[in-house]
C-alpha cells in the first residue's frame, strides 16, 4: 500500500480538522456564554440585595425619624392632650428639645447616607441652636452643608448665617447670605435671602441696605416680601 495520501483523504482529513476546530470554538463560545450569565446574574442580585438593604434602611430611618419629629413638635404641659393620648408632652421647651436633640441625633449616626438621616441632622443642629449651643449646631451644620443634597446645603448654609448674625459675627453672615442670594435654591428663595442680607447690613451699612431692600421691590413687586422691605426702608434712620 502506497504511503502517499490521496487528495480525497487529505480533503477528509481537513474536513475533520475544521470540524474539531469548529467544535472547540462552540464549545468555547458556550463557556464564555454561561460565564457571562453567571457574571449577571452575581451582579442582578449582588444589585438587588443592596437595592433592599438601602430601601430598609430607609424604611427604618423614616419611621425613626418620624419619632423624633414629634418629639420636636411635642405638647408642653402636665398632662397629654385628650384628643391624642400618644403625643409626648414635656414639662418645659429645654426638656423637649433634650429629648428630640437625642432622638434626631441617633437617626443622623445610625442612618448617615438615608434622606432620612440627612435631614435629622439638619434638626439636631436646629435643637442645638434652641438650646443656644451654638458652636455646636454649626459644627452639625457645616456637616449638611457638604452633603449631596444641595437643597439640604442651602437650609443648613442660611442657618448657619442666621446663627453667626445672631450671636455677634455679622461679617461671616453676610458672606453666606450673599453667596446664597448668588445662588439660591427652591427652599431659600432669592428675596428671602436679600431681606435677611439686609437687615444685617441695617446697623453696620445702612446705605448698602436700603439699597438691597430699593432691589427687592423692584425685582419682587406686590408680594409680601416686598412689603417687607418697605417696612425695613421705613424702620431705617433718615440719614441712610
Amino acid at each position: 500500500m502506497s504511503d502517499h495520501i490521496s487528495r480525497k483523504e487529505l480533503k477528509q482529513d481537513k474536513i475533520k480538522e475544521t470540524i474539531e476546530h469548529g467544535a472547540e470554538a462552540v464549545i468555547s463560545h458556550g463557556q464564555f456564554t454561561l460565564i457571562v450569565v453567571l457574571v449577571a446574574l452575581v451582579v442582578a442580585l449582588g444589585y438587588g440585595g443592596w437595592r433592599f438593604y438601602v430601601d430598609r434602611q430607609t424604611v427604618e430611618a423614616s419611621a425613626a425619624f418620624d419619632t423624633a419629629m414629634k418629639a420636636y413638635q411635642g405638647r408642653i404641659g402636665s398632662a397629654p392632650d385628650p384628643a391624642d393620648p400618644n403625643e409626648p408632652v414635656y414639662p418645659d421647651e429645654p426638656a423637649r428639645l433634650q429629648d428630640a436633640l437625642q432622638k434626631f441625633t441617633k437617626v443622623a449616626d445610625k442612618y448617615p447616607r438615608t434622606n432620612p438621616g440627612k435631614l435629622a441632622r439638619y434638626y439636631s443642629a436646629l435643637c442645638l441652636e434652641d438650646l443656644e449651643r451654638h458652636n455646636q449646631a454649626l459644627e452639625e451644620l457645616k456637616k449638611v452643608s457638604r452633603g449631596s443634597d444641595k437643597e439640604l446645603a442651602s437650609m443648613a448654609q442660611y442657618q448657619m448665617a442666621v446663627i453667626y448674625s445672631r450671636t455677634g459675627k455679622p461679617d461671616d453672615a453676610v458672606k453666606i447670605f450673599r453667596a446664597l442670594a448668588d445662588k439660591p435654591s427652591v427652599l431659600v428663595p432669592r428675596p428671602f435671602v436679600l431681606l435677611e442680607l439686609a437687615g444685617v447690613l441695617r446697623s453696620s451699612n445702612p446705605k448698602e441696605a436700603a439699597s438691597i431692600y430699593q432691589q427687592i421691590k423692584k425685582e419682587f413687586p406686590d408680594t409680601t416680601i416686598a412689603d417687607q422691605a418697605d417696612r425695613g426702608l421705613n424702620a431705617l434712620s433718615p440719614k441712610s
